[in-house]
């Protein structure tokens, strides 16, 4: 019984040495304001997201000059806004692109522009019209909303996301071109094409050489 203490004093150390290396290996966490980019792996992010949507949009309104899509369209229909759907855009990279956030990004930037009003999408339309349809039962008459009185588009946007990666000796380019088509539902016709692109060179240490 003599080594006891001994033996204790072991248990003691050992419990200490792992509680540390826990405290060691725990996360750190700060809180950063949401705007502020922060670039870990060099890949597609929410600043990415956030920038290309409200550049491309800024860049629609811009095209033609006073001649531009939304412009026309109000002076063919005595000032009222042209209206928007947010169509589909396809992620054609090789990684994880989160194609739903880069279309709320391209819907907020439509609607703070106030040149145009944006349209629920297909998906969100079947849960509106449930509870419009649900409405015709249960709300009171002068609160329902009406039925076959929904706004229609007249343009959709849709687009692409592409990328090329080029990699040597832990130095990599990655480069993101984004492409948006807006179309007149009415005829087909494309009244704006948009293009913008991203280059980031990623430089990884080697260790170990």
């Amino acid at each position: 019984m003599r080594h006891a203490p001994a033996v204790a004093a072991r248990a003691v150390l050992v419990l200490a040495t792992v509680s540390l290396a826990f405290a060691a290996c725990a996360p750190r966490v700060t809180r950063v304001a949401p705007e502020q980019a922060i670039d870990l792996s060099g890949r597609w992010n929410d600043v990415d997201s956030r920038m290309v949507a409200e550049a491309m949009i800024k860049q629609s309104f811009e095209a033609a000059g006073p001649q531009n899509w939304a412009m026309r369209y109000a002076r063919q229909h005595a000032g009222d806004l042209p209206t928007v759907i947010i169509g589909t855009v396809r992620n054609r990279t090789m990684e994880h692109v989160p194609v739903n956030t880069f279309v709320n990004d391209l819907q907020r930037a439509y609607i703070n522009s106030g040149l145009v009003q944006v349209v629920a999408s297909k998906g969100e339309r079947d849960e509106v019209r449930d509870e419009r349809l649900d409405q015709q039962e249960f709300a009171s008459a002068a609160s329902r909303a009406k039925l076959h009185d929904e706004t229609g588009a007249n343009y959709m946007l849709q687009g692409e996301i592409q990328s090329i990666e080029d990699s040597e000796r832990g130095k990599t380019v990655v480069y993101y071109q984004v492409d948006l088509t807006l179309t007149d539902l009415q005829t087909n016709a494309k009244v704006w094409v948009g293009q913008h692109e991203i280059k980031k060179f990623i430089d990884r240490p080697r260790f170990g050489l």
